[in-house]
């Protein structure tokens, strides 16, 4: 009988003895595997880090110098423009884009005439001989300020003619359209956009247009620079390198070689219209 107890209670601890051990050793286990993961674990990413690289086209380098950025060339002999079919202009003729941005345009074209909405370029591609014509017609006078009157007239001083002027018109040498990359669509006129079949345009490119690149890079509410211009869009994969090199290569005594070039220091034109853009068109 006692032998028998004895042999219990043998059993009975050797079993105790033995849970407790292969608990003390799960648990290394388990605080091993733990120090593991700690060592092996994956840090939360940083801002930084969840932001992808923008990805520019390949001959970028090759555009990133002050002659392009100022449109030192002529479009239709740069190896990296192509001539606008008509199909998909105001018929005008003689409108050129960046190879990319033509590309882009073809297939966001294409998505909005599915959508039963048309888009129609008037305006591409402006060299600074070109932006030095219509500039210096409406320093002259000899076209109309915003269709309604003579600048010159109306604004003798030089400095409140540039900045009327430059309430739509960029100073040679600091358009966006020099690059190739933005264009103008429908109409150049913001009620044209506000309501009826204009606003279905400009509710479609607000929804989709940044599907293929572009943005918008004057819109209401900036705190300086052109007015609102709706029918103005950007291919970014190219115009966001040139607008960073320009804020870091160019300066306002840069514009030069046109009548009005002397206020250009004096307005700021660098940082207030060709850097005053809505920040989504190069951040």
């Amino acid at each position: 009988m006692i032998l028998g107890l004895i042999n219990h209670h043998i059993i009975k601890y050797s079993l105790l003895f033995l849970a407790l051990f292969c608990y003390s050793c799960s648990d290394s286990v388990s605080q091993e595997a733990g120090e593991g993961q700690v060592v092996e674990s994956i840090e939360p990413p940083t801002d930084e880090d969840s932001i992808p690289a923008p990805v520019y086209p390949p001959h970028i380098d090759s555009l990133l110098n002050l002659d392009f950025v100022r449109g030192q060339f002529d479009p239709s002999g740069h190896p990296q423009f192509e001539r606008v079919e008509d199909k998909y202009t105001d018929g005008a003729g003689g409108y050129y884009l960046q190879r990319d941005a033509y590309a882009a345009f073809r297939d966001m074209h294409a998505a909005a005439d599915a959508d039963g909405i048309r888009l129609t370029i008037i305006s591409a591609t402006r060299n600074f001989n070109r932006q030095k014509v219509i500039w210096e017609a409406k320093w002259n006078g000899q076209r109309l300020l915003e269709g309604k009157y003579k600048a010159d007239e109306v604004h003798p001083d030089p400095l409140e003619r540039a900045l009327a002027i430059l309430r739509f018109s960029s100073m040679p040498g600091t358009s966006r359209h020099h690059w190739g990359t933005d264009l103008d669509v429908n109409a150049l006129v913001n009620r044209y956009f506000k309501s009826g079949y204009g606003l279905e345009v400009y509710e479609w490119l607000l929804e989709n247009a940044s599907d293929y690149g572009f943005c918008q890079p004057y819109t209401a509410g900036r705190p300086y620079g052109y007015e609102e211009e709706r029918w103005h869009w950007s291919y970014l994969p190219v115009s966001v390198p040139l607008t960073r090199f320009a804020r870091e290569n160019a300066t306002d005594a840069d514009i030069t070689g046109f009548e009005g070039a002397e206020v250009a220091e004096e307005i700021g034109v660098l940082e207030k219209y060709i850097l005053g853009i809505n920040a989504d068109c190069v951040d």
